[in-house]
């Protein structure tokens, strides 16, 4: 059976198109208002859970496109039929980042061929051009989520690792050891100070000025150099900074409150475990201040994670 469309232009006289290829035609639009308005959702899903900001932007970019798809087809199927169409969730999203873009990559990928296939069955040029183009950028869409998604392959066996590593890093390294050495006790508290700093520049970088991480991070610029005095006078090596390796970009700005409070809890206890060994004063009284300042940061951060 033929069900090309055979159309004239716009504005549409809807008695004219009272005809089994219109219908054909409407079911189509219909199924693409459903797909568009699908995508919108699950897109801002998917954003929120990507794990940097500037991979967020690109998908919310790719979701304003489906949005003004979404509008176009909503303008013809109005015309076609006089009425509004009823939009619905006609595919449920992934709960995770990874199946949320392989997903959306082959939905995309569909798309473009079923947009393509009304383009080549209508005959109205002004219809053809607007699924033509909306072709196009779905056709750009399934590139991008291509791209997210194998280099989210490639980062996920990386986060495996640096998940091990962190067990012997920081706060947890010495929460896990069994016995620590005056060196050892130097190396873990500067590496969890690092790390802290490395946390708060990644939220800064990527969510823009936030005065409670601003001020935190200048506050444990302090304890690093407190840190250094200590090293120098115990002549003990400074190690590498590579606290970076460790940082993942939090989904939201409550997110990486929740991240403060909890790297906070294990500052304190890494710091409470320290002065529970027979240490030279100097060590105790610096332990002590850094504690006591990681107790104030605990209560910042709670504060901002009550405000959402």
């Amino acid at each position: 059976m033929d069900f090309s469309y055979y159309y004239n232009g716009l504005p549409y006289e809807k008695d004219h198109f009272r005809t089994a290829n219109n219908d054909q035609l409407v079911n189509d639009i219909q199924k693409a208002i459903n797909g568009e308005y699908s995508a919108v959702a699950c897109y801002e899903q998917i954003a929120e859970m990507a794990p940097e900001q500037n991979i967020r932007n690109k998908i919310m970019e790719i979701r304003q496109d489906e949005i003004r798809h979404y509008e176009e087809f909503v303008k013809i199927y109005t015309s076609l039929t006089g009425r509004q169409p009823t939009a619905k969730i006609t595919e449920e999203c992934p709960d995770t980042y990874r199946e949320g873009l392989d997903v959306a990559f082959k939905d995309e990928q569909e798309t473009v061929d079923f947009y393509l296939d009304i383009a080549d069955k209508v005959h109205d040029s002004s219809i053809r051009e607007i699924f033509r183009r909306a072709a196009a950028d779905e056709q750009n869409h399934a590139v991008w989520f291509l791209y997210f998604s194998g280099k989210q392959k490639e980062v996920e066996p990386q986060r495996h690792s640096k998940r091990q590593d962190i067990e012997t890093y920081g706060a947890l390294g010495a929460l896990n050891a069994a016995e620590l050495t005056l060196p050892e006790i130097l190396t873990y508290a500067i590496q969890d100070e690092y790390l802290a700093q490395a946390r708060y520049d990644d939220v800064l970088g990527n969510f823009g000025y936030v005065r409670t991480f601003a001020q935190i991070k200048e506050a444990e610029m302090r304890h690093i150099n407190a840190l250094l005095t200590l090293f120098e006078r115990y002549q003990v090596p400074v190690p590498e900074n590579n606290a970076s390796l460790f940082v993942s970009t939090p989904g939201t700005l409550k997110d990486a409150y929740a991240a403060g409070v909890q790297g906070e809890i294990d500052n304190i206890a890494m710091y409470e475990k320290f002065l529970s060994y027979d240490l030279p004063p100097d060590l105790r009284t610096v332990f002590t201040q850094l504690r006591n300042a990681s107790r104030n940061h605990l209560v910042a951060f709670e504060r901002g994670l009550a405000r959402g």
